[in-house]
């Protein structure tokens, strides 16, 4: 009698869940799609995501059913896009700016910041950091990229034989976290040198935990989790405690220090070896105020992990491809070689915001780049009320609200009806007006939401590029890329080359 009970409610329940989607069953009708069972969806083509063929298996089934199509996965509908038109339209929306409940999982870690917040919280967090990231703050900036990526070339040295095969991921995360932390916090941990730092050693393995939790789809709820790997789950809570015990301890010296000296944030200040100290985000964030309230320790706890995080590995994983692809591609060196050494001279012209953007050509090699191998090939949007959009094809339609939307700019950036040739390595196709790829074609994402540090970010590219370059010529040897589209685009074997030292000055 209790199991035909059960049974009974069961069912009852499967009925009222599945007619409370018919709504957006019906709003998405015109979208096509793998056929999805009741209840069930499409969890037999769900099954097949795997993160070796995640980008691969999602080609093909953009090939079936075109670059939009929709999925059920249970109760939940996702839409998948590397539909150019579609997706511009969703980037510019100011309304559908919420991340998917993926990134939840990544709370306990950065809390509720610029990354993961949503509504007037990430409205007024990102008017405060936007600062951050004015022409004089990053022309401060340079000095440390260039310390920094000196320190870079001296550690490579020891494999620049010509001969040896070197993966220069681990030196690109290396260099780029230890630009991160000096510019977001304004210290040195000397990751370059120091690599067994404790707070290194976390945040490196924070990243990876991070990663394997995302391809698998279970491992997001953090029950699961903690049922299932106890013994991650423990090791989660101690390298997050590692990094915000770090974290906290730089902000209240930093604090402390600020109230002593009352000194405006533009305003000079020297360190006791008599060197100008410069601005970090840190200190925009110490002096900032929310409602004329400061905020509080932990609100800048939250923004200064949310840049350790995502300026991190992003950039290590953008400057490993472009090594790697130069490698491969020996005229392009030769044409960043030949553009530096016609801006830079002899390598004693000091660097500057306006003799970095002279860089034309280095800029298009990054763009060819970043738009093969995108730090962020996938990202979300949780779509809170219904979206109205316009298609050529597939006319006017809705997105319901409480889908997930995810746009995949690991495909996109690979169209061939935008990018003729999409896979092969062309920066000239950027010596065009670039206006002419549209908001769509920025591994930054685009609109509102879109990358707050690109600037930052490309003119650390910038300088670390051309010192290798004017130092190194990169040899295409080791095994082909095997990418992997975890939180942030990798490859499974590395980003391997050889190098080989110029004989020429460094600049």
């Amino acid at each position: 009698m209790f199991l035909l009970a059960s049974v009974i409610i069961l069912l009852i329940w499967c009925y009222k869940s599945y007619a409370s989607n018919s709504y957006m069953r019906d709003a998405v009708n015109n979208i096509p799609g793998p056929p999805a069972l009741p209840l069930l969806g499409c969890i037999k083509d769900f099954w097949k995501f795997k993160p070796k063929t995640l980008l691969a298996t999602l080609s093909s089934m953009f090939g079936e059913y075109g670059n939009l199509f929709r999925m059920w996965i249970f109760n939940r509908l996702i839409i998948m896009s590397a539909d150019i038109e579609f997706t511009e339209q969703i980037l510019a929306s100011t309304t559908h700016i919420t991340k998917v409940s993926t990134y939840d999982m990544l709370h306990q870690w950065l809390g509720n910041g610029l990354l993961t917040s949503h509504g007037k919280k990430w409205h007024s967090r990102r008017k405060i950091i936007t600062p951050t990231f004015h022409f004089k703050i990053l022309e401060e900036f340079l000095e440390i990229f260039d310390r920094q990526s000196t320190i870079l070339l001296e550690c490579l040295e020891e494999k620049a034989d010509g001969q040896s095969i070197i993966d220069v991921h681990p030196y690109m995360s290396l260099f780029t976290l230890d630009v991160i932390v000096e510019t977001a916090m304004g210290i040195q941990v000397n990751a370059q040198v120091n690599k067994t730092n404790e707070y290194i050693l976390a945040v490196k393995e924070m990243t990876e935990l991070m990663a394997m939790r995302f391809i698998r789809s279970h491992l997001k709820n953090e029950i699961l989790f903690t049922i299932l790997h106890p013994s991650k789950k423990l090791r989660q809570s101690k390298l997050i405690q590692i990094m915000h015990n770090f974290t906290k301890k730089v902000i209240e010296e930093r604090r402390s220090l600020l109230e002593q000296k009352s000194h405006s944030l533009y305003q000079e200040e020297t360190n006791e070896a008599g060197c100008k100290k410069r601005s970090a985000l840190l200190d925009v964030l110490l002096q900032a105020t929310n409602d004329g309230q400061p905020l509080s320790n932990e609100d800048i706890r939250e923004e200064v992990d949310t840049f350790m995080f995502e300026g991190h590995d992003t950039a290590a994983s953008a400057l490993s491809f472009m090594l790697y692809l130069l490698s491969r591609h020996p005229r392009a060196q030769k044409k960043i070689l030949a553009e530096v050494e016609q801006v830079y001279g002899d390598g004693e012209k000091s660097f500057t915001l306006m003799n970095l953007n002279e860089l034309k050509y280095t800029e298009c090699v990054i763009k060819e780049s970043l738009r093969l191998y995108p730090p962020v090939p996938i990202f979300g949007r949780q779509v809170k009320e219904d979206f109205e959009y316009k298609h050529s094809s597939l006319g006017n339609g809705i997105i319901p609200a409480n889908s997930e939307l995810y746009i995949l700019m690991g495909i996109l950036l690979r169209d061939p009806k935008r990018y003729p040739n999409p896979c092969e390595f062309l920066p000239e196709r950027y010596e065009t007006v670039d206006e002419k790829f549209g908001m769509s074609s920025s591994p930054f994402s685009a609109g509102p939401r879109n990358c707050i540090g690109q600037k930052f970010v490309m003119y650390e590219l910038k300088m670390c590029l051309l010192k290798i370059i004017k130092t190194y010529e990169l040899l295409p040897l080791g095994e082909e890329v095997c990418p992997l589209p975890n939180i942030v685009m990798t490859s499974e074997n590395g980003m391997q080359l050889g190098l080989r030292k110029r004989r020429v000055l460094n600049v």
